[in-house]
């Protein structure tokens, strides 16, 4: 039984020792990652902190030429918008304007065109109307005066009063 135990003893020291050794292996493989990390963190500070600096000086350079930028945007903001506003006005009231001219022009043409047909239909009443009614009446004269003249001539006054009466 001591052979037993004295042989678990050993399996027992040989896995502590192999245990121990890859325990100092992980150990080592940590320290140079570690280092390579380490060395690898140096190389990226030593190439960002100028570049840092640099943007940061850029930045702080720009940022009152960015502000006035900004406040001129926003004054000319405010001025394009106060004058859309005053030509929207302006648009707004010739609108208004041109509406009213065309009704009036249009209430215009329509008091002309009624007044010409009154007085086409005042012309017509009182000058063409008569006119027709005297020249039927110079008409029927002068076929009369025809008929009367002509036959006196041809047949002599005996023959015309028989066809007048």
């Amino acid at each position: 039984m001591e052979t037993r135990f004295t042989i678990l003893l050993i399996e027992v020291g040989a896995a502590i020792v192999i245990q121990i050794a890859l325990l100092a292996a992980v150990l080592s493989a940590v320290n140079k990652s570690t280092k390579r990390l380490e060395s690898l963190a140096d190389e990226i500070q030593r190439r960002a902190i100028p570049t840092l600096d640099a943007a940061l000086e850029l930045i702080t350079n720009t940022k009152p030429r960015i502000e006035e930028i900004i406040s001129n945007a926003a004054e000319s903001s405010a001025t394009l918008k106060a004058q859309l506003e005053c030509l929207d006005s302006t648009v707004t009231d010739i609108v208004d304007r041109t509406r009213l001219h065309v009704i009036r022009a249009d209430n215009l043409v329509c008091r002309t065109m009624d007044r010409v047909e009154e007085t086409t239909e005042l012309v017509h009443t009182t000058v063409i109307s008569p006119i027709r009614q005297v020249s039927a009446i110079v008409q029927g004269l002068t076929v009369g005066l025809t008929a009367l003249l002509g036959r006196h001539g041809k047949g002599g006054p005996r023959q015309q009063d028989e066809m007048f009466i």
